[in-house]
């Protein structure tokens, strides 16, 4: 079965039993800033598994696009992956284990959809222990539905507990189904780490909320939550030994071979999955409006392309090959993903920009490299680069960090971490004590007319809010003495009869007069008053809330007024995209 045949089997499947098809969310989190990427399936969906009603209502079924880079320094091995496509379906406070496993075994095994005999399947469910009874309900269930007994397996926490999340919040027992890919009959007897019992689907039941006293309670909404690994599932089905091994990637690889002039090779190297791995995840994180760069998604994007150009450097391609890589992913992807055709220009665009930037450094960088570790003699046992140089060679040469660690490993070197991450701190220290000399505003001014423009800001979140909803929040400000700049999280442009509502509310509390008082407290304290604070973190322990009369309350560390009655007349002077999912305003006081 091809994978493109399974993702739809999928959807029908739970189509045909009530649920709602939902679109992919982005690989970027709209609305939590805590998160580089959508890492799983229920990333999205968080705030509907806590009890907000979903718009398709309470039976859902997706095909979530996700990025996972934990484990990226070991992609190039026949199992991991960055990018990875997880089919999910959904229970909002419906159904729950019963119908949920049921389900599962239909899918599984029905000749309608994937067919697996019952004896190439085992499963495992959650065992019990001081703060959960054994989950006798799901057991039974499987027992029923045909499901030996020894091909149960009663687990831990560690294998069949999901959650939560935090420290507090939903969890429960989950149960996995194993498919043994092994030659000839399964055991019959099933041992989970034999790993040639292959997880392939994962049913989460969220029935405890755990609190803050490390306690368990039942919750009043009971959630099913699953996952479903696209390119595993594929390579179990079609017996193969590794999802590159699949049509997912073979495209990726006839390009490169292509590119390189040969013949097809009998087997992939770690080189290949490299790039065939970090192109798509590359390709996808671009799509959702990432361009590369130098911190948070785009310093990731960066390093994911030029990790790709230094392993295709490593096969003997000395070319420029990026964008026709990009092009066969966008090929591929376009039918189920459509933003992948509508941002194919600029995708290609970006890309090529940074292979030839990189082209033009990497070079340079690598003889540089050459002349570093030249200097150290060869009798030394130990040898290492020092964060001094390693750092040298990423202000200087655009050098990743992780670049400099594979080039040292390769030659039996090894890379002082800390010292490079003091030599980094030490220089954006610089950096921003001359950025204060050049552009004041902002944190570092406390002139007064930046102190009301910073005072401007709160009442301007506060204002979109109230126009807007409560999921405006801030993603980045900007102060001069002139003007601010406000990001917040909103998905589309503000309509300008929303901008005068906002502007009208604003000049109103000016109007009042109101008196900005400040008080210090505690995170926890500020919080149970509901003051608003994203960035607490920066503050320590002990954090300064600003009170604009019963308008406004936000953990700040900024200049402030003393009342509105002294900011003028509040203008905002243009509303922009600032990136996926985040707007920009920017506007002045006139007094």
């Amino acid at each position: 079965m091809k994978a493109f045949e399974l993702r739809q089997k999928y959807i029908d499947f739970f189509v045909s039993k009530g649920h709602k098809e939902i679109k992919s969310a982005p690989v970027i989190p709209e609305n939590d800033p805590t998160c580089l990427f959508t890492t799983a399936g229920m990333h999205p969906l968080v705030p509907y598994l806590s009890g907000e009603s979903h718009p398709a209502g309470k039976r859902l079924v997706d095909c979530q696009k996700c990025i996972r880079t934990g484990d990226i320094d070991e992609v190039g091995d026949p199992v991991h992956l960055t990018f990875f496509e997880m089919l999910g379906n959904w229970s909002l406070g419906d159904y729950f284990k019963a119908e949920a496993v049921e389900y599962s075994f239909e899918f599984l095994t029905s000749p309608e959809w994937l067919s697996i005999p019952i004896d190439k399947l085992a499963v495992t469910v959650f065992k019990g222990d001081a703060d959960a009874p054994f989950d006798q309900e799901a057991y039974d269930i499987w027992r029923q539905l045909g499901i030996p007994e020894e091909r149960i397996a009663k687990c831990g926490k560690k294998e069949n507990w999901w959650g939560p999340a935090g420290l507090t919040g939903p969890c429960g027992p989950d149960t996995e189904m194993f498919y043994w890919t092994g030659e000839g009959e399964a055991p019959e007897l099933f041992d989970p780490e034999n790993k040639l019992w292959v997880e392939i689907w994962n049913d989460v039941f969220m029935q405890y909320n755990k609190k803050a006293d490390g306690a368990y309670e039942a919750l009043s909404q009971k959630n099913v939550d699953t996952g479903m690994g696209l390119e595993r599932v594929t390579a179990v089905l079609q017996g193969k030994a590794s999802c590159y091994d699949t049509e997912l990637f073979q495209p990726l690889f006839g390009k490169l071979d292509e590119i390189r002039g040969i013949g097809a090779p009998a087997e992939r190297v770690d080189s290949e999955r490299i790039i065939a791995d970090h192109m798509r995840a590359a390709v996808f994180i671009s799509a959702d409006g990432i361009a590369p760069g130098n911190v948070d998604q785009a310093y990731v994007l960066r390093r994911l392309i030029r990790r790709v150009i230094r392993e295709a450097n490593k096969i003997g391609i000395d070319k420029p090959f990026v964008t026709e890589l990009a092009q066969v992913i966008i090929d591929n992807y376009q039918e189920p993903y459509h933003e992948l055709a509508a941002n194919a220009t600029r995708i290609r665009e970006e890309f090529e920009t940074e292979e030839k930037q990189f082209a033009e450094t990497l070079a340079k960088g690598t003889r540089e490299f050459e002349k570093l570790i030249a200097r150290v003699p060869a009798h030394v046992q130990k040898k290492i680069i020092s964060g001094k140089n390693a750092f040298f060679l990423y202000e200087t040469y655009g050098f990743p960090l992780e670049l400099t660690e594979d080039m040292a490993r390769e030659n039996g070197f090894e890379v002082d971490r800390e010292g490079f991450g003091k030599a980094y701190e030490k220089h954006q220290e610089m950096s921003r004590k001359g950025a204060e000399q050049k552009f004041k505003g902002g944190l570092a001014d406390a002139s007064e007319q930046t102190a009301d423009l910073h005072t401007a800001t709160h009442l301007l979140q506060q204002a979109l809010r109230q126009i807007l909803g409560d999921h405006v929040q801030q993603r980045g400000s900007n102060i001069t003495a002139e003007r601010l700049r406000f990001d917040f999280s909103h998905d589309d442009k503000v309509s300008q009869e929303d901008l005068h509502k906002v502007e009208f509310i604003v000049n109103d509390i000016i109007r009042q007069d109101l008196p900005i008082v400040c008080r210090e407290m505690t995170v926890e304290e500020a919080k149970q008053e509901g003051a608003i604070g994203l960035f607490e973190d920066r503050y320590g322990n002990k954090v300064k809330v600003y009170s604009i009369g019963n308008f406004s309350k936000e953990i700040c560390g900024g200049p402030h007024a003393a009342n509105t009655g002294r900011l003028g007349r509040f203008k905002i002077k243009k509303e922009e995209s600032s990136s996926r999912g985040v707007r920009r305003i920017k506007a002045v006081l006139i007094k």
